[in-house]
């Protein structure tokens, strides 16, 4: 029997440790345009050193930095280009894309709190707005409106129906179960119905009188029902209302000579009623979609002057922060326990706008190189964009590739061309006969022109699209041009017939 053993042994190691700084570092580099906002207003919430400096101040220009502030703190761009060089581990590659934290070993030369407040000494106070508060212009909070929703649309006319209390109910709690198309899918009637203390028979019919209210078809419970109500309501002849309660799988799969013979009527026919069904609203409730528009403000501005492409960062909304004068005295003051809060506010302080500023510095680097790598796509368009991977543009501005996937994820960029998304620049290489490789995005561009331009008739399968691409240099296999197609939210080419 083997016994056990206490003993101590001295052990030497490297481990890195990710302090809260550079876990603050990396989760800024990621971070949206909006998110950064959010953060930073956190901040300014939290920590009272913070000030935000309007836009609008009258400085009379940039503040000089004086010594102080860069004792301390490494050269946050010396560190950046050292990534990629160490560890191949994650961990490794995430903190040499980060600044270093400010010294605090014992020995290290301090920090003069009081010499570096005095940059901000001279700061303008931001102007006050033009409009007073004896102003006749309307109060925000009196100008917000939202359209109205679907379930109160129908609460509405449910109000004004002569329904009982418990009918009333049932229909509410019908209403609540409605999905984004305004239909009722689940749970079973006869669930609500119990939980609304009414028989079964009384809630179909409830339901019926749901159906019939505008919009005409909601709660239906697929999609044959739904064209059936509308049939009914509108009034339409007997052979339409037929074909939607009985074909309605031939009608998706535009198989019309199906229905003619299972009806025994010309197949004329079926497509003037089939023309009719196509007018007819699938989803009940498009019209009270409430989902606000999304509006993207871009982080940097891609701008020709001649033939020089010049990329400027989007400073414009963003909090400028600043440190506050006002904790000076606190620095001056002779209570030791006070004057260590402040400084250690002030190093998170300036740790946060430096690395809020190396972002930005970042950000502007890797769209730079981009704009030269893809000089073609900025002066003639998409068809030009050549193949990229991340590890043509990390490479280049020398930073990890994780670090440059950070950087591009969730930015956008304003070019000549169009707004898009700095992730939108990398593709992989599709194989040409002729000349150099194309770049995926581009193919999907073609795909879409194709299909554009086809005959709606006649449309162009898969295979025959493969045929136009080969004419134009592009070798690419059927099965890759289904999966682009799907991607860009395009039918297949039995569904895109048009017979009318």
């Amino acid at each position: 029997m083997v016994g056990i053993e206490l003993r101590q042994q001295l052990k030497q190691q490297l481990q890195l440790i990710m302090t809260p700084q550079l876990q603050q570092a990396i989760k800024l580099l990621q971070l949206s345009r909006m998110e950064l906002a959010e953060l930073i207003r956190e901040e300014l919430n939290e920590n009272p050193v913070l000030e935000d400096l309007q836009d609008g101040d009258e400085t009379g220009g940039k503040e000089e930095k004086s010594d102080e502030e860069k004792v301390g703190v490494k050269d946050i761009e010396a560190v950046l280009a050292e990534m990629g060089q160490g560890s191949d581990s994650s961990r490794d590659a995430e903190s040499s894309s980060m600044p270093s934290e400010p010294e605090t070993v014992e020995g290290a030369k301090e920090v003069d709190w009081e010499r570096y407040l005095e940059n901000y000494a001279n700061q303008a106070p931001a102007p006050r707005s033009g409009i007073t508060e004896n102003s006749e212009y309307p109060s925000f909070e009196a100008s917000l409106t939202r359209p109205e929703t679907l379930v109160e649309h129908l609460l509405w006319q449910i109000r004004l129906a002569n329904f009982t209390e418990a009918e009333e109910k049932l229909a509410t709690l019908i209403l609540g179960n409605l999905d984004a198309d305004g239909y009722f899918k689940e749970p079973p009637l006869e669930y609500l119905a119990q939980e609304a203390c009414i028989e079964l028979e009384d809630a179909e019919e409830v339901l019926k009188d749901i159906q019939v209210l505008d919009p005409v078809g909601v709660a239906a419970r697929d999609l044959r029902e739904c064209l059936l109500i509308q049939c009914t309501q509108y009034g339409l002849d007997d052979l339409t209302c037929k074909i939607v309660d009985r074909h309605m799988h031939n009608l998706e799969k535009h198989n019309y000579q199906a229905i003619a013979r299972d009806l025994g009527i010309p197949v004329e026919q079926v497509y003037t009623s089939a023309k009719i069904i196509s007018g007819l609203e699938p989803r009940p409730a498009r019209n009270f979609i409430t989902e606000d528009p999304r509006y993207i403000t871009p982080d940097v501005y891609v701008t020709r002057i001649g033939d020089e492409y010049y990329v400027t960062p989007n400073d414009d909304g963003m909090p400028r922060l600043k440190i506050s004068n006002f904790y000076r005295k606190a620095i001056r003051s002779g209570d030791s326990g006070a004057k260590e809060y402040v400084q250690s506010k002030m190093r998170s302080a300036q740790w946060l706008i430096r690395s809020i500023e190396q972002r930005r510095r970042t950000i502007v680097r890797v769209t730079e190189c981009i704009v030269e790598k893809q000089r073609d796509f900025f002066d003639r368009g998409i068809d030009y964009l050549k193949p990229m991977i991340l590890r043509d543009v990390a490479e280049a501005v020398e930073l990890h590739e994780s670090t440059v996937s950070r950087v591009t994820t969730n930015k956008y960029v304003h070019t000549p061309q169009g707004l898009f998304e700095l992730k939108y620049f990398f593709n992989s290489s599709i194989r040409r006969t002729s000349n150099e490789d194309i770049a995926s995005q581009s193919v999907k561009n073609h795909i879409k022109q194709i299909i554009s331009e086809e005959n709606n008739k006649k449309p162009l399968s898969d295979q025959a699209i493969v045929r136009e691409l080969e004419d134009r240099g592009i070798v690419i296999a059927r099965r890759t041009v289904a999966k682009y197609r799907e991607m860009l939210g395009i039918l297949p080419s039995s569904k895109r017939k048009r017979f009318f």
